[in-house]
């Protein structure tokens, strides 16, 4: 299995922890696992259109509620 660089990132890290941090991550990542058993993580790291037009939406809608509204 070829691995993306994020997950030879991700267990490089693990593979330093000491023994009982390594099997108290482990037990946390089944049980978070368990949660959502048919999930896929997306690694990549670039965003879609799609990504960029709702982030940029989003971020509009934030700004223009944060803006003070004016009153004449």
């Amino acid at each position: 299995m070829q691995l993306s660089q994020s997950e030879e990132v991700l267990i490089d890290a693990f593979r330093r922890l000491p023994p009982a941090a390594a099997e108290e991550l482990a037990a946390l990542v089944r049980r978070l696992a368990a949660l959502a058993p048919n999930t896929a993580i997306d690694w990549s790291d670039s965003w879609s259109d799609t990504d960029l037009k709702e982030f940029t939406a989003a971020s509009v809608r934030s700004i223009e509620a944060a803006e003070p509204e004016d009153s004449d």
